[in-house]
């Protein structure tokens, strides 16, 4: 923690100029990646302060969509899509994923209960087996993508063409990322 607070510490010296000169908040894209501190979407993308919003869940969810039923994962689509006029939104999925091997392994412990709770009532319809080569938690990403489609506003944007949605996958262990094959559970080149 103390290298953490000594680069806040510094922070003010590294600005590159006032507060009152900063931009309007304008981001290019929406970032939904899991909340693993091994992934960070502003190095994964070499993102500026204000270039993406992220949104950071317990492996990448995206719940459902609900009507009257709010959740903070839906509230900021909403303000994404509708205050900030966002154009792209990915979702990063990444190798490794303890979320994800939690829903396989049914990994109810006392320890992590809300963790099992949350990532099994988020779960998502389920695709078609991905090819034993391809990580588990690809079929994964292909269930939040699905989620997300599920958001009328989504939905509205998507078939206006006024909104593109990718699936990334980070591998951990290469540090490669691959994008996502819209038609089937396949990985190429971003």
């Amino acid at each position: 923690m103390d290298s953490l607070i000594n680069y806040a510490r510094t922070l003010p010296r590294q600005r590159p100029r006032p507060v009152a000169q900063v931009e309007p908040h304008r981001p290019e894209a929406m970032f939904i990646a899991c909340s693993d501190a091994r992934v960070s979407p502003a190095l994964l993308t070499g993102a500026r302060p204000g270039q993406i919003l992220e949104l950071r869940t317990v492996g990448n969810v995206v719940p459902p969509y609900r009507p009257g039923r709010c959740c903070s994962e839906a509230a900021t689509l909403s303000y994404a899509l509708g205050v900030l006029a966002v154009t792209d939104i990915v979702v990063c999925g990444h190798s490794h994923c303890a979320a994800v091997g939690i829903m396989r392994r049914g990994g109810l412990t006392t320890a992590t209960f809300d963790t099992w709770w949350w990532l099994t009532r988020t779960k998502g319809r389920a695709r078609p087996a991905p090819p034993p080569a391809t990580p588990s938690e690809v079929s994964h990403l292909h269930a939040q993508l699905d989620k997300l489609r599920s958001y009328p506003a989504i939905k509205r944007r998507l078939a206006q063409g006024r909104l593109r949605l990718h699936g990334w996958y980070y591998d951990l262990s290469t540090g490669g990322v691959s994008t996502l094959n819209p038609d089937d559970n396949s990985l190429g080149p971003l």
